[in-house]
C-alpha cells in the first residue's frame, strides 16, 4: 500500500518563532522590494526610463489581482520625484489668424503668474486709458490740434468766400461742412423764390457762372478735406501715443515673462498693436454700445474684444515637485486628448482659445501616463488618438472625427503641444498578444513588455521581502499592527494563494483585503494587535459570506439527493472530484463516475461529449483511456468492447482531464468485475502509460470530499488519492490536518494507475511477465481475461467507429 501523508506534509507551516519581528511595526521598509518581487517588470520599466524617444512605451502585463497599477505607481513615483518639473502651457490669441490659437510655454509655476499679471494689466489699462484721455495735458494738446485745424479751415473758407464775393456770390457753409452759393443782386442775397422770378436769361447766366465758380472751388475743397484728414490722423496719433504710454507702462510688468519665452514677447507686441487699433473699446460709452457684428475670420464673441487679451492656462505644473504621474481611469477621447468646449449665446454656439481644455495626455506631458487597457479599449476614438499622438509626438486638441467625414461646425485649430512622456499601458497578457498581432502600431510604440510574475520562491529572504510589503500595506491603510503569529499566518496565506508550499503569491491586493477584514474584527474586539485568530476568523467570515451555493450542494449530499457514497463498495463506480467556481469563490465537490462495459465494437462512449457537455480537454482525456487499454492489454489480441463513462447527476459542462484517473479506475473495475472502495475519492490525470499527472484545485477538492465525509461521520478509513506531484500544492486547513493526525482521514500520493487500483480495490494490479501474462488473481489478469472473452464473443470483423466514440 502507498504511504499516507502526514500532517506536516499537508501544509507548509510558518513557525512564528522564525520571524525576527515582534509585530509589523518592527519590519523595516525595503526600498528594493519591487525589484526583488518583480525583477522582469522592474527591469523593463528601468530600461524605459533610460531610453529617450516616443517608441519605448511600456505594456505592464499581469492578471487581475496583481496590483498592476499600484506596482506602476510605486515604481514611477520615486523616479518622477527625481525628475524635472515640466513647463506650464498656455494658449493665447493669434492676432494673425484667430482660428489657430498659439501654444506657449513658461517655466513651471509661471503660467498662473502670467495669466494673473496679464489680467491685472488689462484691467488696469481699461481703467487708466479713459482716465488719461480726461487729463488736462491731453485735452490741451487735443484742443491745440483742433484750433490749428479750425484756423486752417477758416483760412480756406475765407478765401473761398472772398472769391465768391468777387464773382457776385455769397458762400454759405452748414454744420456738416456742405456749402451753397447764393447770387447777390444789388448787394443782397437772392433767395430761391426770388431766383425763380428772375429773367430766364439772367438765371441762366447766374447758374453758369455759379457752376464755373464751384469747379474753381474744388481745389479748395480738396485742400479742406486733406486738412481734415490730417487733423484726424494727428488726433489719432495723439490718442495712440497717450494710450501707448499706458499700455507700455503696464506691459512692462510682464518683462520677466518676455525673457522666459520669445513667443510671449511676440504675443504682447501683437496685443499692444491690437489695443491701440481698438481704443474705442476702452471708452466708457463702448460698454453700453452694442457690439458690431464680427468681421470674417473673427470669433463671434457676443460682447467685447477683451477675451483676446486673456491667457488660457492649459497645463499648470506649478504645484509639482517633480515629473507628473497621471492615472487616467476614464480614458474617453475628451478626457485623454483634451477638448474644445463651446458656449451658447442666443441659440448660437461659439468657441475661442479660452475654451480649450487639457486632457490627461497633456497633464502627463514631461512625465508618465498610466492607462488600463480594458478602460481604453471601450473608447476606440481615444485609442486611435493616443496612437496618433505617440507616433507624431504632438498633443493635438481637436474634435474627433466620429462617423467619418461629414459637415463640421465652425471651430478652431489650436497649435499642438510637443509631447515628451512615457505611457504605461496596464492589462492582461492576452490583451498584449491580441494588440501585438492585430495592430502593427502597437508593436512599434510599445516596445517594452513588463511582465508581472504571480509567485516567488518561499525562501527566508523572500519571506522578509513579502512581510515588508505587508507592513507597508498595513501602514498605508492605517491598520493596527499585526503580531508575530499573524505575520506567520500571512506567509501561510500567501502560499495558499499560490497553491504551492514552496512559493509565495504576489497577488498582494488579495492579501490586503484579508488584512483589512482581520483588522476590522480586531478593532471590534478592542484588541491592540491583530493576531492569527483574527486572520482565521476573517477567512471563515469571508467563506461564510460566499459559500451559500456550496452549503446548498452539501445539503443535497446530506439528504442523498446527490448520490455519492462515502462507504461501501461498487463495481464500475468511483468517486471523482471537481471544483465549482461562483464569482471569486471556489469549492470542491465529489461526483460519482459510473462505467458500464459489454461485448461489441463501439469502443468507449463519452456520454458527456455526446450530450455536448464535455469540453475538448475532457474528450482528450477519454481518448487517452483507450490508448492506455491498447498499450496494456491489446498486444496479443484485438481490443473489442463497448462501454460508456459518465458523471452521474452532473448537468453542467465538464472540462479538463483531472477526472481521467478516476474514470480509468471505474473502467478497469468494470472490466475486472471487482468493486472499488467508495470510501476513497480520487483526482488526477492519467497518461497513456498509466502515470498519474498533476492537476489543479487540490485544496478545494480535498476540502469538498472531507466535508461530505465529516457531515456523514468520519469512519477512520476514508481518504483522497492525489498525484504525488501535487503534494507540494497542498495548503490544507487545521481541521483536515487534525483529522489526518488522529487517523480519521487519509491522503494518498500516487504515481501510477496501478497504485490507484491497489488502494481502491485492495487487489494487487500485477505486472506482465516475460510471456506478457499477468500474475494469476491479479487485477490486471482479470481485466485481460475479460477482454479476451469479449474478443471471442464478438462477431467476426470490426466495424468503423462512429464519431464521438473513443
Amino acid at each position: 500500500m502507498t504511504h499516507t501523508l502526514r500532517p506536516k506534509d499537508l501544509r507548509a507551516a510558518c513557525d512564528p518563532a522564525s520571524l525576527p519581528f515582534a509585530d509589523s511595526r518592527e519590519i523595516p521598509d525595503d526600498p528594493a522590494a519591487l525589484a526583488k518581487t518583480q525583477p522582469r517588470a522592474h527591469a523593463a520599466l528601468s530600461l524605459a526610463l533610460s531610453i529617450a524617444g516616443r517608441e519605448y512605451n511600456v505594456y505592464l502585463a499581469g492578471d487581475p489581482g496583481m496590483g498592476r497599477t499600484h506596482f506602476a505607481r510605486r515604481f514611477l513615483d520615486p523616479e518622477a520625484a527625481r525628475g524635472k518639473v515640466p513647463p506650464d502651457w498656455l494658449y493665447v490669441h493669434n492676432f494673425d489668424d484667430p482660428d489657430r490659437p498659439r501654444a506657449v510655454s513658461l517655466p513651471p509655476g509661471q503660467g498662473k503668474g502670467f495669466k494673473a499679471a496679464l489680467a491685472k494689466a488689462v484691467a488696469d489699462m481699461r481703467e487708466e486709458i479713459p482716465a488719461r484721455f480726461e487729463r488736462e495735458a491731453y485735452q490741451t494738446e487735443k484742443q491745440s490740434l483742433l484750433r490749428g485745424y479750425n484756423a486752417d479751415r477758416e483760412t480756406v473758407l475765407d478765401e473761398m468766400e472772398e472769391r465768391a464775393k468777387s464773382e457776385g456770390y455769397s458762400l454759405f457753409v452748414d454744420d456738416q461742412g456742405g456749402f451753397t452759393l447764393y447770387p447777390l443782386l444789388e448787394g443782397k442775397v437772392v433767395s430761391d423764390e426770388e431766383f425763380e422770378r428772375l429773367d430766364p436769361e439772367l438765371k441762366k447766366s447766374l447758374k453758369a457762372k455759379g457752376d464755373r465758380l464751384l469747379e474753381e472751388m474744388g481745389t479748395a475743397l480738396r485742400r479742406l478735406s486733406k486738412e481734415e484728414r490730417g487733423y484726424r490722423d494727428r488726433e489719432k496719433d495723439l490718442e495712440r501715443a497717450t494710450a501707448g504710454e499706458v499700455v507700455d507702462a503696464h506691459l512692462a510688468a510682464l518683462a520677466p515673462y518676455r525673457e522666459a519665452n520669445p513667443a510671449i514677447d511676440g504675443f504682447l507686441a501683437a496685443m499692444r498693436a491690437d489695443i491701440l487699433d481698438n481704443l474705442d473699446a476702452f471708452m466708457p460709452q463702448a460698454a453700453q454700445a452694442a457690439a458690431p457684428p464680427p468681421a470674417h475670420g473673427e470669433a463671434p464673441y457676443p460682447d467685447d474684444i477683451f477675451y483676446r487679451y486673456e491667457a488660457n492656462l492649459f497645463v499648470d505644473n506649478g504645484s509639482l515637485t517633480g515629473a507628473p504621474v497621471v492615472i487616467e481611469d476614464h480614458p474617453t477621447y475628451f478626457n485623454l486628448m483634451g477638448c474644445i468646449e463651446r458656449e451658447s449665446e442666443m441659440g448660437a454656439l461659439y468657441t475661442d482659445f479660452t475654451l480649450i481644455k487639457a486632457g490627461s495626455l497633456h497633464r502627463a506631458n514631461g512625465g508618465f501616463l498610466i492607462i488600463r487597457v480594458d478602460d481604453i479599449s471601450a473608447n476606440i476614438g481615444a485609442w486611435e488618438g493616443l496612437l496618433r499622438a505617440l507616433r507624431s509626438g504632438l498633443g493635438r486638441v481637436e474634435d474627433p472625427a466620429e462617423g467619418g467625414e461629414h459637415v463640421r461646425t465652425r471651430t478652431i485649430e489650436p497649435e499642438p503641444v510637443p509631447l515628451d512622456l512615457k505611457v504605461v499601458l496596464v492589462g492582461p497578457d492576452e490583451a498584449h498578444e491580441m494588440l501585438l498581432y492585430n495592430d502593427e502600431r502597437f508593436g512599434k510604440l510599445f516596445k517594452l513588455k513588463a511582465h508581472l510574475q504571480e509567485t516567488m520562491p518561499r525562501s527566508e529572504e523572500n519571506v522578509r521581502v513579502y512581510l515588508s510589503l505587508a507592513a507597508r500595506a498595513i501602514a498605508e491603510a492605517g491598520l493596527p499592527p499585526f503580531d508575530r503569529d499573524a505575520l506567520a499566518g500571512l506567509v501561510e496565506y500567501a502560499s495558499l494563494l499560490a497553491e504551492d508550499q514552496a512559493r509565495l503569491s504576489l497577488k498582494l491586493p488579495l492579501a490586503r483585503e484579508l488584512m483589512i477584514e482581520a483588522a476590522a474584527l480586531a478593532r471590534r474586539e478592542g484588541a491592540e494587535l491583530v493576531g492569527a485568530a483574527h486572520l482565521g476568523l476573517a477567512r471563515r467570515a469571508r467563506d461564510f459570506r460566499a459559500n451559500l451555493y456550496e452549503e446548498e450542494y452539501l445539503e443535497e449530499y446530506d439528504r442523498e439527493m446527490i448520490k455519492v457514497a462515502t462507504t461501501g463498495e461498487a463495481v464500475g463506480r468511483a468517486n471523482g472530484l471537481s471544483v465549482r467556481m461562483y464569482g471569486d469563490y471556489a469549492f470542491g465537490l465529489p461526483h460519482q463516475i459510473a462505467c458500464t462495459v459489454g461485448v461489441g465494437h463501439g469502443g468507449i462512449l463519452d456520454l458527456e461529449r455526446e450530450a455536448e457537455l464535455g469540453g475538448p480537454i475532457h474528450t482528450k482525456g477519454m481518448m487517452i483511456l483507450k490508448s492506455y487499454l491498447i498499450g496494456r492489454f491489446a498486444q496479443d489480441k484485438a481490443l473489442v468492447m463497448t462501454g460508456s463513462l459518465c458523471f452521474e447527476q452532473s448537468y453542467a459542462e465538464v472540462e479538463g482531464d483531472s477526472a481521467s484517473g478516476a474514470e480509468l479506475a471505474a473502467l478497469l473495475s468494470a472490466l475486472a468485475e471487482r468493486p472499488i472502495k467508495l470510501r476513497y475519492a480520487m483526482t488526477g490525470a492519467v497518461s497513456q502509460s498509466g502515470a498519474i499527472l498533476a492537476v489543479g484545485g487540490l485544496n478545494e477538492k480535498i476540502r469538498g470530499f472531507f466535508t461530505v465525509c465529516r457531515r456523514r461521520g468520519l469512519t477512520g478509513d476514508q481518504g483522497v488519492l492525489l498525484p504525488a506531484d501535487n503534494v507540494v500544492n497542498l495548503m490544507l486547513d487545521d481541521d483536515i490536518l487534525d483529522a489526518v493526525d488522529k487517523g480519521l482521514f487519509h491522503i494518498y500520493p500516487v504515481t501510477t494507475i496501478e497504485e490507484v487500483m491497489e488502494i481502491l480495490t485492495g487487489i494487487p494490479a500485477g505486472a506482465p511477465g516475460p510471456d506478457g501474462k499477468f500474475p494469476p488473481e491479479s487485477l490486471f489478469a482479470l481485466v485481460d481475461a475479460r477482454l479476451s472473452r469479449m474478443a471471442r464473443c464478438a462477431p467476426m470483423g470490426f466495424s468503423q467507429q462512429q464519431p464521438g466514440q473513443g
